[in-house]
């Protein structure tokens, strides 16, 4: 058992030695040579990963009447999109709003919750560098619970925490238990509280996406439906090279008819159809290297 545990931290450092270089190395670099790298470095190493499969047979599922020459150049314009996302993590306090590097659009719905001092869902995906939603939020002053599942290792998660905290994130609320009490106290307290909610989360609520049934997190569509509160989705968009713009949309309209089961359904299919139709508009910018669908789907192919 000691030993197994000492080959276990022995491994941690490893790795915490490794990112720290990484992200030295990127911050050492101007920021557009920083993502301009990733994105090189990506492309020429993605396509040799496991993921690349796991792009790929997402984007048959999605886009089945897509030709192979356009599933190979979004193949390969996503893999440019998370070479530039990896690059630009250690230099996210430099892509921010202030920064000139990010513009908002619809910033006025979040700066009304602020004033009013409001609890509201706010929703997103993975888009382009969905980092830059957070700091988009905190510039706005929203009071907010920014969720994230921590790292698997505790050292890189303390860095990816402080990482965040030089941006101005102070709030993060891991998921899981622990996470879901926080929340629910945030909310309580009129804060707002923040959701990535376009992975499979198993054992969630059954709703459809490009056409098929797959797994969502419920938990969003339940705050909202528990505190009365709106739920605003937003998207970030890549606008060129590591230049992005946050759009805050209109909030979500579904039922709120007071049968619970109805009500939370007919949420998280809002939420689908939301995730799809960002998807949709700009495919390079989605993280495809995610598991999305059932396993059935992928079985097929």
């Amino acid at each position: 058992m000691a030993r197994g545990w000492l080959w276990r931290d022995l491994g941690w450092r490893l790795e915490a030695g490794a990112f720290d270089l990484f992200s030295a190395l990127f911050r050492l670099m101007p920021v557009d040579a920083a993502s301009a790298a990733g994105a090189g470095l990506l492309r020429l190493i993605g396509p040799l990963s496991p993921a690349h499969r796991t792009a790929a047979r997402n984007i048959a599922i999605a886009f089945p009447a897509m030709d192979e020459p356009g599933r190979r150049a979004l193949l390969r314009a996503q893999w440019d999109n998370v070479g530039r996302l990896f690059a630009e993590f250690p230099l996210t306090d430099r892509l921010t709003p202030a920064s000139g590097r990010v513009e908002i659009v619809g910033g006025e719905r979040l700066a009304a919750i602020a004033r009013e001092h409001r609890a509201a869902v706010l929703i997103s995906g993975h888009f382009s560098n969905w980092e830059i939603m957070a700091a988009a939020i905190v510039h706005l002053g929203v009071d907010c619970q920014i969720t994230y599942r921590a790292a698997n290792n505790p050292a890189i998660d303390r860095r990816i925490i402080e990482g965040r905290r030089r941006y101005g994130v102070r709030l993060l609320a891991p998921k899981g238990g622990d996470g879901s009490r926080e929340i629910l106290e945030a909310m309580k307290a009129g804060q707002s509280v923040a959701f990535l909610n376009d992975q499979k989360f198993n054992g969630g609520v059954t709703a459809p996406f490009f056409g098929r049934p797959v797994q969502t997190a419920p938990g969003p569509t339940r705050m909202a439906l528990r505190f009365d509160a709106p739920m605003i989705p937003m998207s970030v968009q890549r606008t060129r090279g590591a230049r992005f713009r946050v759009v805050v949309h209109e909030a979500l309209e579904f039922p709120r008819t007071g049968d619970r089961v109805a009500d939370i359904r007919a949420g998280v299919e809002a939420v689908n159809a939301f995730m799809e139709a960002r998807v949709r508009e700009r495919p390079a910018e989605w993280f495809w290297v995610h598991k999305r669908w059932p396993a059935a789907e992928y079985a097929q192919r």
